[in-house]
Formats: structure tokens, C-alpha cells, sequence
């Protein structure tokens, strides 16, 4: 079977035909040039309206990068037309095989873009004998093509959050889609402010955003005051991950200013090396550190108590109903506030400013927690690494859209990848 008709099985062209393949490049690194001409009496097509039209001229061959075959590249030369356009006026005529002035065929893109998602892009550019920008382009045309085709329908619970990006306070604004049906990256924003988050409710659309239902995000004050007038009516719920992130960094502070003050007095070093063995749940703790924690408890430390009032919070999840839950929150925020350390009353100070959301995990039945938008969140940084940084936001859109975004791909004859 000749190479023309395997081409013509896989990649088959209205009104083109493979004409004749020859070798090209060096014995080092051989390519494979195929000939495409027109069909004998076809007219081309302008590539701006898209409608058969006369032709004008004829431009110098040019070399389009084909699915390279048994680790060989491969290559479609062809000399386009220009055609005469009475509502474009001269332009180049659509080739089916390529878009617009790429020298990458969109059967080679969409190769590459799939690969994209697999290794990291350098990876890809190497093995397959390209360069990065190539694979960039390529994943760009996919995503702008995804972007484009995606549908919006039935979108009822997002996820919003924020990572850091670049050095500095530089952060992106990603919002998720978290149906049960659907999960993805929907939206990216530059910045954490208050316009971040109304541009994409611009995005969105007014009537796809009063069709929401769920909204879970963090407390930060922006996204709070833009979802309350946006998209009031959703039961929105707070990020339970960021939630005991607080009580994190509460119990890591008093432990802090607990050890100075030890060692200051000359006690013994009893909080060294403890600092997992507060944070960690007791059931995530191995034999030896399950022994060192019972140790430690038998202190009457700040650091323990602050501990224990942790470990007593979570009691808190697992309520069936609202009603009892703020009953068990508001008993132990009081016996928070009387518990004398300032970084657990803190805590203590915020659930109760926003205990009306917090009691909305109850109310949407717990099934919209934040392991979702936290899992998303580090498949970003991921993401991010993979592509060993960008250093625009273009660069880092594009990227998080291709690998999270689940993004549509239009139908080919044959997929290579």
C-alpha cells in the first residue's frame, strides 16, 4: 500500500488530491515531502466568506508540518491560489488542512495539543523533533477552538478560588464548574479584586447567573460582596478546607510563642518537633507519633488546648442539620472566647461573623466541599511546573484552559493521538 493512499484514508481533502512524495533533508534526519495539487477544474475558496471564486494568482509552494511518520517528519507542500472576492476582495484561498498563515497542519496542532496534556510541553517539543512555540501555537489554536465551541448549559454550582502566581502577591482567580455531571475550569481571571470577579459574571451572562444554585469560595471579602449581588439567590458555601486552614495557622502561632516562652523560662523542649503531630487528624498519625501525642497531651499547654478545641470543631461537619450545627457552633464559640488565647478567639471571631454561610454546607447537604475546587487547584500548580512557568498571563490562561477546562474538539476522519 503506498503512503498516498494511506493519506487519503486518514486525511482526505475535498478537492485536493497527493500527488507524489519524495525525500528530503539530510541521511541524519530524513524527511518526507508529499505534493498536494487541486482538483482538475475545482475552484478555491476564499478564505474569508468561504464561497468558490475566481482565481487571481498563484503564491510560492509552501511547507506545512504534517503527523511525523515512524519518528520521520512529514510535510505538505502546496502553492496556494488567491482568488478575486467581490465582498473580501483578494485574499489567499482556505486550505482545509491548515488555518490562516500556520505552517502547522491542524491534524499536527491537535497532535501536539493532545501530547500537551500528557507531558510536560519541552517534553513534547523534544520527542517529537518541534519547538516550543510550536507546541504552544498548537495548544492555543486547541484551546481558542474549545473556548469557542464550549456550551455553558447547565451550569448550577461553581467553585471560586485563587492561587498564587509568580513571586509577589500575583494571584489568578479561577472559577470551577462542580455539577455532579460536569467538572472543569471555567474562567480565569487576573488578580483577586472585586472587578475580577464582576468580569466574569459579565462573561456569564445575567441569566446563567441567576440559574445558579451552589457558589462554594473562601471568605475573602471580595468575592463575598460580589457573589451576595451577583448571584444572591445561590446558597453560597464556604470552603470548609479554608475553614480549618484557620485553625491551622492558629494553633502553628500559639505553638510558636509557646516554645520561646519555654525555652525562655528553662522548661523542657516539650513542643519540638510537634508541629504535625497538632496539625494532622489522630487517625492520620503513625504507631510512634500517636505515642508522642499522648505524651504531649498530658501537658496543660496552650498549644493542646488549642488543639483539642480543633479537634472538637470538627465535630461540626458532621451535623445532618443546620439548626443543630449553629447550636454546637455557638457553644463552642463561647467556650473559645473564654479560653484566653488570642489566636483560637480570632478563629472563634470569624465563624461567628460568618456563621449564616457556614451553615449553608448543611443546607446544601454537604455534597459541594472544597476537596474539589482544592483538587482542581493543585492540578494548576501542576500545571504551572509542568510547562516550567510562564511568565505571561496569556502563557498561564492558555495553559490551565487546555489541561482543566475538559474543552470540546471537533471531529476528525482519523485521530493520531
Amino acid at each position: 500500500m503506498q503512503l498516498t493512499t494511506i493519506l487519503n484514508r486518514v486525511q482526505k481533502f475535498k478537492c485536493f488530491v497527493y500527488t507524489s512524495i519524495r525525500w528530503a533533508g539530510s541521511p541524519a534526519r530524513p524527511e518526507l515531502e508529499v505534493l498536494v495539487c487541486e482538483r482538475r477544474n475545482s475552484r478555491a475558496r476564499c478564505s474569508g466568506c468561504e464561497a468558490p471564486r475566481a482565481g487571481y494568482d498563484r503564491l510560492a509552494q509552501r511547507r506545512f508540518e504534517f503527523v511525523p511518520l515512524w519518528g520521520i517528519k512529514v510535510f505538505l507542500l502546496y502553492a496556494p491560489r488567491r482568488v478575486d472576492c467581490p465582498r473580501c476582495g483578494v485574499k489567499v484561498e482556505r486550505m482545509p488542512w491548515a488555518s490562516g498563515k500556520h505552517q502547522l497542519t491542524d491534524a499536527y496542532a491537535w497532535f501536539l495539543a493532545r501530547w500537551a496534556r500528557r507531558l510536560c510541553w519541552k517534553e513534547v517539543a523534544e520527542v517529537f523533533g518541534s519547538s516550543w512555540d510550536s507546541v504552544f501555537r498548537a495548544v492555543e489554536m486547541a484551546v481558542t477552538w474549545g473556548r469557542a465551541h464550549m456550551s455553558l448549559d447547565g451550569v448550577s454550582a461553581i467553585g471560586i478560588d485563587e492561587i498564587a502566581w509568580q513571586r509577589g502577591h500575583h494571584y489568578l482567580t479561577l472559577v470551577y464548574q462542580i455539577d455532579a455531571h460536569c467538572k472543569r475550569l471555567l474562567w480565569i481571571g487576573e488578580h483577586r479584586k472585586i472587578k475580577t470577579l464582576l468580569r466574569f459574571f459579565r462573561w456569564f451572562g445575567p441569566a446563567r447567573s441567576r440559574e445558579l444554585k451552589t457558589i462554594c469560595s473562601d471568605m475573602w471579602k471580595p468575592y463575598l460582596k460580589v457573589i451576595a449581588k451577583k448571584a444572591g439567590a445561590a446558597v453560597h458555601v464556604l470552603d470548609r478546607f479554608h475553614i480549618m486552614t484557620y485553625f491551622s495557622k492558629a494553633i502553628d502561632e500559639v505553638r510558636a510563642s509557646e516554645v520561646k516562652t519555654l525555652k525562655a523560662k528553662g522548661y523542657d523542649p516539650v513542643l519540638t518537633k510537634t508541629r504535625w503531630l497538632l496539625l494532622k487528624r489522630p487517625e492520620n498519625l503513625n504507631d510512634k507519633q500517636e505515642t508522642r501525642l499522648a505524651d504531649l497531651l498530658r501537658y496543660n499547654l496552650k498549644s493542646v488546648r488549642s488543639y483539642l478545641l480543633k479537634e472538637e470543631f470538627q465535630f461540626f461537619w458532621q451535623y445532618r442539620s443546620a439548626y443543630w450545627a449553629g447550636k454546637f457552633l455557638d457553644r463552642w464559640c463561647t467556650q473559645t472566647m473564654h479560653s484566653q488565647i488570642e489566636p483560637m478567639k480570632k478563629v472563634a471571631r470569624m465563624l461567628r461573623r460568618h456563621r449564616p454561610l457556614l451553615l449553608n454546607w448543611f443546607r446544601a447537604k454537604g455534597q459541594f466541599s472544597s476537596g474539589i475546587v482544592e483538587g482542581f487547584n493543585t492540578k494548576a500548580k501542576l500545571t504551572s511546573r509542568k510547562a516550567f512557568g510562564f511568565r505571561t498571563f496569556h502563557a498561564m490562561e492558555i495553559a490551565l484552559y487546555h489541561a482543566l477546562g475538559a474543552l470540546p474538539e471537533p471531529k476528525f476522519t482519523h485521530r493520531f493521538c
